[in-house]
């Protein structure tokens, strides 16, 4: 069967494909490459991946080009469900025999729930990595053969068993000729990234223990796998030679700095190629990592510091100190390490005093860009299920209908309103500070091109949070 890897169309900017963090509307337009559904569409002969918001097809631009394939294999969210089997039926419809596959983190926790939502309409949920899953099935294996899938039969949902987490990761073909051959390279932007930009992952899995965090507790796991540095290189050599447009690499690990030995190895393979390049990173990774790592080019890093305060920290499992991040920032101003902090609003414990102390540490770090975000409990995650047992989730729905995040949190002693509005406190703070404003305006008047891309993304922040405080009259 020919398949076709889709991430459906959803809400305009919306950024939720098999690559993004957390699903919902940016406040500037920010997308991460569908590579999830490029590891299978590398594997099988006649795919192709379409990323619909990126490219920008609606849905009847998806269905015409559903009408050549097979099998359709849908990335799917916990706050787009409904619209992706929504999707899927449109597809049904102009093509009854066609295949219909759901795949991601919802799916995998819920599959039996996801079915029934989809019945008559999904035919398969995969549960976890489905890269061989999506192969198999293509190559018409008979379905009760294929382990880690979901289906009805006569009736009855099937499980069959769980596909162990794939091991030799370099068994799996490379991204990055996928993007090339199917995705507009130059539509990828993320705000804080030189521009265009190409993302592959050296890893899989994360060993952390955050309560909130997504993959690790649904998808990709809490043991990390990593691909051989050699391969890693061969990858991004190829890239070089292949995507002269770029200008930046990412390396989009759940945390790219967990086996530091392995991320110092990767970075002495590809620093002769001269490249630019930017990870996730912990806060608590060693000096000497970021030095050798920087010696290699690494210009960026994006750190989840979620909180500025201790107790908060240590609610989550997150694993690192305060101080830690503190010393962290340091380091990484003392070797010219661009930094850009990720924080969650509304984790346990948060309150008016909690928010002002996360403001002031950003603020204090210096940072050269933030992004904050809401805590969403996702189904899977420990952070879920303290929600659900305490009884602090008030809403199903994690988005409002033009695609932005709502906060789904009532906590006794500050409410989802307190929570929802403490985002645009965050930004106002941070970034109409007479320091930063300074700063902004000194790169603007050197650099022409820096002047364009703030002046936009600045348009598109106010426009935003315009839209965001209309929409969410909820939450208001």
């Amino acid at each position: 069967m020919k398949p076709l890897f889709l991430n459906p169309p959803t809400f305009e900017d919306f950024d939720g494909g098999a690559g993004a963090r957390y699903q919902a509307s940016r406040e500037v337009t920010s997308f991460w490459y569908p590579t999830w559904l490029c590891f299978p569409a590398g594997m099988i002969e006649g795919s192709r991946v379409v990323d619909a918001p990126v490219q920008k097809y609606t849905l009847e631009d998806c269905l015409t080009i559903a009408k050549e394939f097979d099998m359709v294999v849908m990335y799917t969210s916990t706050p787009t469900l409904r619209i992706d089997i929504e999707t899927a039926r449109r597809i049904k419809e102009i093509k009854p025999g066609i295949v219909t596959v759901l795949t991601g983190p919802h799916v995998s926790v819920l599959p039996e729930e996801s079915l029934r939502a989809g019945r008559g309409i999904i035919d398969i949920v995969c549960r976890g990595e489905f890269d061989y899953s999506t192969k198999e099935l293509c190559e018409g294996r008979e379905w009760s053969r294929v382990d880690g899938i979901s289906f009805f039969r006569e009736g009855q949902i099937v499980h069959t068993p769980d596909r162990p987490p794939i091991q030799d990761l370099d068994a799996l073909p490379f991204v990055a000729p996928i993007y090339k051959r199917d995705l507009p390279i130059e539509e990828y932007i993320i705000p804080h990234f030189k521009n265009p930009y190409v993302s592959i992952y050296s890893s899989r899995g994360c060993p952390s223990h955050c309560i909130y965090c997504l993959w690790p507790q649904t998808f990709s796991g809490r043991t990390m796998r990593v691909r051989s540095p050699q391969n890693v290189y061969e990858e991004v050599k190829w890239i070089v030679d292949n995507i002269p447009e770029m200008r930046e690499l990412s390396f989009d690990d759940d945390t790219f700095t967990a086996d530091r030995t392995h991320a110092r190895e990767v970075a002495a393979l590809i620093k002769p190629l001269g490249i630019s390049w930017t990870v996730n990173a912990r806060a608590n990774t060693d000096f000497e990592t970021l030095k050798t790592l920087r010696e290699a080019g690494l210009r960026h890093v994006v750190v989840g510091f979620e909180s500025g305060n201790d107790q908060i920290l240590k609610n989550i499992k997150k694993g690192v100190t305060k101080a830690q991040a503190v010393q962290f920032s340091k380091d990484c101003k003392k070797l010219g390490l661009s930094i850009h902090g990720a924080f969650i609003m509304g984790l346990p414990g948060e309150s008016k005093d909690t928010v002002r102390e996360t403001i002031e540490f950003a603020k204090a770090m210096d940072l050269n860009s933030i992004q904050a975000s809401l805590a969403s409990p996702y189904p899977g995650t420990e952070f879920y299920d303290m929600c659900k047992q305490q009884g602090w989730i008030n809403s199903d729905d994690f988005l409002d209908d033009s695609g932005h995040q709502k906060c789904i949190i009532n906590y006794p002693d500050y409410s989802n309103a307190e929570i929802f509005n403490s985002v645009e406190e965050f930004y106002n703070k941070f970034y109409f500070r007479p320091k930063y404003i300074a700063r902004s305006i000194g790169r603007m008047i050197v650099d022409g091109d820096e002047r364009r891309k703030l002046l936009k993304e600045g348009k598109q922040y106010l426009q935003y949070m315009r839209k965001r405080k209309e929409s969410c009259s909820d939450c208001q």
